[in-house]
């Protein structure tokens, strides 16, 4: 994965409107008028969603007569997935880490039997 696209996977999903837009899409394709019924935006305002979805790769759109379906596209979420995925493992070490001395000092501070 590209740097560039990585940062468009992100800066496209910033937005929680984009992500609720993902998420609809997650259940199976989508018409721009199907899209639009959850949200109190306009179409353009949705439509503008879309192409910055589009534009990171993110979904796609079809044809289907007078429709054009949107459609995600799990290759860049699966890359995003991924580049976090080796944080992930960075962190869970330093959380393992962080356990065992509150381990150590919860194990200090109790009272010694006699």
């Amino acid at each position: 994965m590209t740097t560039a696209r990585l940062d468009a996977t992100f800066a496209a999903l910033a937005d929680p409107t984009r992500r609720a837009i993902l998420a609809r899409l997650a259940r199976g394709a989508a018409t721009v008028t199907e899209l639009v019924a959850p949200f109190k935006l306009s179409q353009p305002a949705i439509s503008k969603h879309l192409k910055v979805l589009e534009k990171a790769g993110l979904i796609t759109r079809g044809r289907d007569a007078q429709k054009r379906p949107c459609r995600i596209e799990p290759a860049p979420l699966a890359e995003a997935n991924e580049w976090l995925e080796k944080y992930r493992a960075l962190w869970e070490a330093n959380f393992e880490r962080l356990d065992d001395l509150l381990d150590e000092l919860k194990a200090e501070k109790r009272p010694k039997k006699r």
